[in-house]
């Protein structure tokens, strides 16, 4: 392995990015559930799972990575239309819940698998993030009209309006055994504004309006920011900004380059979490070890006790390289130098078959095994996004998603 990373080093920065985006995208190639090829939610550096256990959203972000695999000729077109035709027979076969999916189903049966005792049927955000690949899906392989009139079968089989339960907001959950006892409101800012986008874009009677997004996510306690850290201005959010995440999981698909409505501009949104999270890395108030100009990234992963949703103000010491490589649109060199970084100091421990390892924490001694759906769709897609816009410039291409956009009041977006 030591060898392997020494030879990623001397690459080039183009031929570098090309090799991890290739050895990453392998998750969800070689590491697909067998049944379905739908994305399992993790896997580890030395063996599969052995359920069929298959993550809703992760596969949402694996159906992007498919196009960008496509294109860059990893896998053939029609290989990749055999893959899909195999993925969209699951969804349809795929328990629903008023047409939302559950956070993780069976790969073989298509049942629902809870997720807590309570969370045992639709999740309309991980949904969301399926709709939001199989949009881009779509409007790649527009010429094969099977594949449109399957997704669209699927996309328009949400009832985004039954999860605002009579209220102007959407709620995450509803289960066929426990009603809305999770009793979850989706409000921002996070990772959920593409939710809202695809429900006022979905066609009637399942569509919702302007006063849902405006009322419901917008009037999150953590919704507004606007204070300075590290000289930075941070217009959403919470304290220090959150995970990164945020940065990065609505914007797979949606382009924040000049998107903006009435509470913020987008790209200085998201360049702005980006800044702060690597300055608190360099500031490093907590003195964890290793943390550096070039060791930076803080974002829900795993970590020494389990999984967390680590974040500047929720810091433990662990690095996720998704992190600050799903950030290259945003702040390129900075990504560049951690993802130089993390190869030549750390290459032999987390660099593996399937590309980075989910993250690791030095003041423990601790380097994960893991790969996470989650985690290892962003590093393809926004490293995609940064060199050719391809997933920005399809997804937005997409009528439904330019109607939400339009419905909610945002303005500036480009096809």
């Amino acid at each position: 392995m030591e060898k392997m990373t020494k030879a990623l080093l001397a690459l080039n920065d183009e031929a570098l990015l090309e090799r991890v985006q290739q050895q990453t995208f392998r998750f969800f190639w070689e590491g697909a559930e067998p049944s379905s090829f739908l994305a399992r939610d993790r896997s580890s550096n030395t063996s599969d799972p052995p359920d069929d256990l298959v993550a809703v959203g992760g596969s949402g972000f694996g159906l992007m990575a498919l196009v960008v695999a496509v294109e860059r000729g990893w896998v053939v077109r029609d290989a990749a239309m055999a893959r899909l035709d195999r993925m969209l027979s699951a969804l349809e076969r795929a328990e629903r819940h008023h047409g939302a999916f559950p956070h993780f189903l069976h790969g073989a049966t298509g049942k629902t698998i809870p997720f807590t005792p309570k969370d045992d049927g639709g999740d309309l955000v991980e949904t969301s993030f399926l709709m939001m690949g199989l949009l881009t899906v779509r409007q790649y392989f527009e010429r094969e009209k099977g594949f449109a009139a399957r997704i669209n079968a699927l996309w328009e089989g949400v009832e985004w309006d039954w999860y605002r339960r009579g209220e102007n907001v959407l709620y995450w959950h509803w289960s066929p055994n426990c009603g809305w006892a999770m009793n979850f409101p989706i409000r921002g800012w996070n990772e959920t504004l593409i939710t809202y986008v695809l429900g006022a874009g979905a066609p009637e009677p399942h569509t919702i309006g302007r006063e849902v997004y405006e009322q419901g996510f917008c009037t999150g306690p953590d919704y507004a920011n606007g204070k300075i850290y590290y000289d930075v201005r941070l217009p959403l959010g919470p304290e220090l900004g959150g995970p990164l995440f945020f940065a990065h999981y609505s914007f797979l698909g949606l382009d924040p380059r000049h998107l903006r409505d009435a509470h913020a501009d987008y790209w200085q949104q998201n360049v702005a979490q980006v800044a702060i999270n690597r300055a608190h890395c360099l500031a490093n108030p907590n003195r964890f070890k290793g943390y550096s100009a070039a060791c930076w990234g803080i974002t829900a992963s795993d970590d020494p006790g389990g999984y967390d949703a680590h974040a500047p103000a929720h810091d433990n010491g662990t690095i996720s390289p998704t992190a600050a490589l799903s950030s290259f649109p945003y702040a390129p060199e900075a990504a560049f130098a951690a993802l130089r970084h993390f190869l030549g100091a750390h290459g032999d421990r987390i660099w593996g078959r399937f590309g980075f390892t989910d993250a690791f924490n030095e003041t423990r001694d601790w380097w994960a095994e893991s790969f996470l759906a989650i985690d290892q769709a962003p590093i393809v897609i926004m490293i995609e996004n940064y060199r050719s816009r391809l997933l920005w410039s399809l997804f937005m291409s997409a009528p439904e998603v330019q109607r939400g956009l339009a419905r909610l009041g945002f303005e500036g977006f480009t096809v």
